[in-house]
């Protein structure tokens, strides 16, 4: 009779929602407010094992990516880059080619390599480099060093930039958010490869282009980013355990380091992945207009420039090194949409 009365407690549970349970786990955890007896009493394995099989679960991101081909083939090509990026000097030594050895007498009087296929033999599988007679092998293999270092280098120095601003502006708010905002809007309306172009033919010739390259371009690169990473900040910003740290006293500081941050941690591998080829084919696009890394260091972009020349007499000078650039994008991109597609299942679903 008097069970409907005010005084009587509702319970949690029937009134908290999933998405509230797992703040208030959060909260707990980043707070450290629970009863540590509790926590030795509670059965760990079966915490794990619901971890790892609820939907973004680490055995199920694997199970969905291990399910996606193309993001499978994608992701082996990128552990190929790397590896030969890595091992650019010793695979040239290996097959006994040097990228920076001219072999003129493979060459006929015109500067087209002798022999058919642009000279391919078995000394130079490849072939060689018109005019120059260079071995095209170790030209692209060392070109792979070259055009990888800049493009992760640019990648990681954008994605710091996009971490910092958009973090800050997200969290934030108010006059900082309206900065980065207009901030990043000049950025995206900015002629990048024309900017990117008149600062690269202006710095001295003794500067060291690598750095340089990477400093261009990745300087201009994260407005994108930026962008995402505010967005999704203002959205984690009002969770529930989020507020619960600012209630107890924690600083903005500490919030966004421990409590925002973790939760954008999916994001930015994804656009970190996505990213890196367009930095890749930035730099292949300077090299190719002769504003990047100065000859002879072998590069992708110079070496598909260079083809352009001689595309008429030796078009398999331009088969390799393009090829090379192609699959390389077309691989990060793959798997970079695997990647993304298994760790939110609903942007695969929508597709």
């Amino acid at each position: 009779m008097h069970s409907s009365t005010p005084d009587t407690p509702v319970s949690d549970a029937a009134t908290t929602s999933p998405a509230d349970s797992v703040d208030a786990a959060s909260t707990v955890d980043a707070t450290g407010a629970a009863d540590p007896t509790d926590l030795a009493d509670a059965p760990a394995p079966a915490a794990d094992r619901a971890f790892h099989e609820r939907p973004g679960g680490s055995r199920q991101v694997w199970r969905r990516l291990a399910a996606d081909r193309w993001a499978l083939a994608g992701g082996a090509v990128v552990i190929a880059t790397t590896l030969v990026a890595l091992l650019a000097p010793w695979i040239t030594r290996a097959f006994g080619v040097d990228p920076y050895t001219y072999h003129l007498d493979l060459l006929t009087p015109s500067g087209v390599p002798a022999g058919p296929l642009g000279g391919v033999s078995a000394a130079h599988p490849f072939g060689v480099e018109p005019q120059t007679g260079r071995d095209l092998f170790a030209v692209v293999v060392e070109g792979t060093r070259t055009s990888f270092s800049i493009g992760m280098g640019a990648t990681v120095l954008s994605m710091a930039i996009a971490i910092a601003l958009g973090l800050s502006a997200g969290y934030l708010g108010g006059w900082w958010d309206a900065i980065v905002s207009r901030l990043t809007d000049i950025t995206l309306g900015f002629p990048h490869l024309v900017f990117m172009i008149a600062i690269s033919a202006i710095i001295p010739a003794t500067a060291p282009r690598l750095p340089v390259m990477i400093l261009i371009i990745g300087i201009l690169g994260w407005p994108s980013t930026a962008r995402v990473l505010r967005s999704r900040t203002m959205a984690v910003r009002k969770r529930t355990f989020v507020g619960a740290s600012r209630a107890m006293g924690a600083g903005g500081l500490h919030i966004m380091t421990t409590q925002v941050l973790p939760n954008l941690v999916a994001t930015i591998i994804v656009l970190t992945t996505i990213s890196i080829p367009g930095k890749i084919t930035a730099e292949a696009a300077l090299s190719f207009l002769g504003v990047g890394v100065p000859p002879p260091t072998p590069s992708w972009g110079r070496s598909i420039g260079s083809a352009i020349t001689w595309v008429a007499t030796d078009p398999w000078y331009l088969v390799f090194p393009g090829a090379a650039l192609f699959l390389v994008t077309l691989a990060f991109n793959l798997f970079g949409d695997g990647l993304r597609d298994a760790l939110d299942p609903r942007t695969g679903e929508r597709r």
